[in-house]
């Protein structure tokens, strides 16, 4: 998924089990963020280095990667 605005909803990639699909985001502000079944929500704040900046999400086992993009 590439999001060229703020990403303030639920993106939900791989839905079908794909491990492999990424969240790409020019502004992350999402409620809700999920990989291949594994997902986050807003209830547990997103880190203040990815907050409203440019941001690509993967997954690394079990585990959401939140990483920031150099702009």
């Amino acid at each position: 998924i590439h999001v060229y605005a703020p990403l303030r909803g639920k993106a939900i990639a791989g839905a079908r089990g794909n491990g492999d699909a990424r969240i790409f985001s020019l502004c992350l502000e999402a409620q809700l963020i999920s990989i291949a079944g594994i997902y986050r929500t807003s209830e547990v704040a997103l880190p203040a280095d990815v907050w409203g900046r440019p941001t690509q999400i993967r997954l690394a086992g079990e585990k959401l990667l939140i990483e920031a993009l150099k702009a």
